[in-house]
């Protein structure tokens, strides 16, 4: 049966919710976005009923096969979040200060060789009053509040980064420069066939494969290394920054998996309990 409940918002307004539930169990409102929740009655347990509508992709193939009549069901906590500018720009940030050396270096004026006897005398000469031969005044003596070694890098909550993959991640699946392929595997090591199935289906020049498998097919890096905005990369090694920067993100069904494994709603260490049909068949 289908249920309409009413909930207060943060800001006082109250949203209409629809909520399906089983008949004999009590309706809690959920979240305010999507989901709702069942609770026990008489002493019957059941999981909470997700309304959330999954994300349907096309399934293409980078061998040539015909995928047409073919879909992916993606998690839409992972492929359906809502746009965050903010949350990017903190990731992004966050990586690029990770990048940075920090090895400038620059001699302070005791760092200079040199004499230390003073130039001239203090007083007399007419002439400013001058110490040693390092100070930062004088050609070749030291520099005064110069870069030093350091660290650049920043600290970022984890659960920050994880959204920041939600956001960007959900970015690419509403611009339409997401898609999904059984697996990222190519079958010579010759670069011009590579390259004409890439023109082919209109990936070749900014596309960033990600594979979920233990490790990235040698014979597709060796046919696309040579090939001018081509990116292969292991599900672990991806991070906000590359989703952001590349303009076409391709994911195998392992790398899926992985993902709404690591990023999905499920992780968060709740345990899964018996289906409602389940439990009123015990």
């Amino acid at each position: 049966m289908i249920l309409s409940a009413f909930c207060q918002t943060a800001r006082g307004a109250p949203v209409l919710r629809s909520t399906r539930v089983t008949q004999g169990l009590k309706c809690i409102p959920g979240p305010p976005r999507r989901f709702a929740a069942a609770v026990p009655v008489h002493g019957r347990e059941c999981r909470a009923i997700d309304l959330a509508e999954p994300v349907f992709l096309t399934l293409s193939s980078l061998q040539g096969k015909k995928a047409r009549d073919k879909a992916v069901a993606l998690d839409p906590t992972v492929f359906n979040h809502p746009m965050r500018h903010d949350i990017l720009h903190l990731c992004a940030v966050h990586h690029l200060d990770s990048l940075r050396q920090g090895s400038a270096n620059t001699k302070t004026r005791g760092e200079v060789r040199g004499s230390g006897r003073k130039i001239r005398p203090q007083k007399g000469t007419g002439r400013a009053r001058l110490g040693d031969g390092q100070s930062p005044m004088l050609r070749g003596g030291g520099v005064a509040f110069g870069p030093k070694p350091r660290d650049f890098s920043t600290k970022l909550n984890r659960k920050v980064i994880e959204m920041g993959m939600r956001v960007a991640l959900s970015a690419k699946s509403k611009e339409q420069r997401l898609g999904v392929v059984p697996r990222i595997k190519w079958y010579c090591h010759k670069t011009i066939t590579l390259k004409n199935r890439l023109e082919t289906l209109g990936w070749r020049t900014g596309t960033l494969f990600v594979s979920g498998l233990p490790q990235v097919d040698p014979a597709i890096q060796r046919a696309g290394r040579n090939l001018r905005g081509l990116g292969f990369k292991h599900v672990d090694e991806v991070n906000v920054y590359d989703l952001v920067k590349w303009r076409r993100v391709i994911l195998d069904l392992p790398a899926v998996a992985l993902l709404e494994s690591k990023l999905g709603r499920q992780r968060d260490g709740r345990q899964e309990l018996p289906a409602v049909e389940d439990t009123f068949n015990m």
